[in-house]
């Protein structure tokens, strides 16, 4: 090998991440695999399905914007029905995560019309939006 073909090299060489140690590794792999113990483990099925599916959908809405910009013919109706779907999968992800946060955080209760759980101080019910305690003050004006 020439010395200008080494000297070539040199600077990817450094670029290239080192490989882990394999047990070390694979205990960290295991661990960010399993969910903690306190987690529903429903909730958390469905939370990585809602995930996987929002992803797929968002590198849908990307790949049909792409192939409608290259093509010329964008038509914004159907990139607003797409994203408008995404939407609707995101607000459903973003409540099942809120719930996994309250019972990771050891819930208040549940709320009396939907059973959805609520933390600590907490005075409406975020799914519904009913009041949470028999004597809520109104707000200040």
């Amino acid at each position: 090998m020439s010395r200008l073909t080494k000297l070539a090299k040199a600077p990817f060489e450094k670029l290239r991440p080192e490989e882990p140690k394999l047990p070390a590794a694979k205990k960290a792999a295991e661990a960010a695999k399993e969910p903690p113990k306190t987690e529903n483990k429903d909730l958390v099925a469905q939370r990585d399905r809602l995930l996987e599916k929002f992803t797929v959908m968002q590198a849908d809405l990307g790949g049909a914007f792409y192939e409608m910009a290259i093509r010329d013919h964008v038509r914004l109706d159907v990139l607003t029905r797409k994203a408008a779907e995404l939407q609707r999968v995101d607000a459903e992800l973003t409540t099942l995560e809120r719930q996994l946060e309250i019972e990771r955080s050891d819930a208040a209760g549940h709320c009396p019309t939907c059973g959805s759980p609520f933390g600590h101080g907490v005075r409406f019910c975020g799914e519904c939006g009913s009041p949470l305690s028999a004597t809520v003050e109104p707000a200040p004006a």
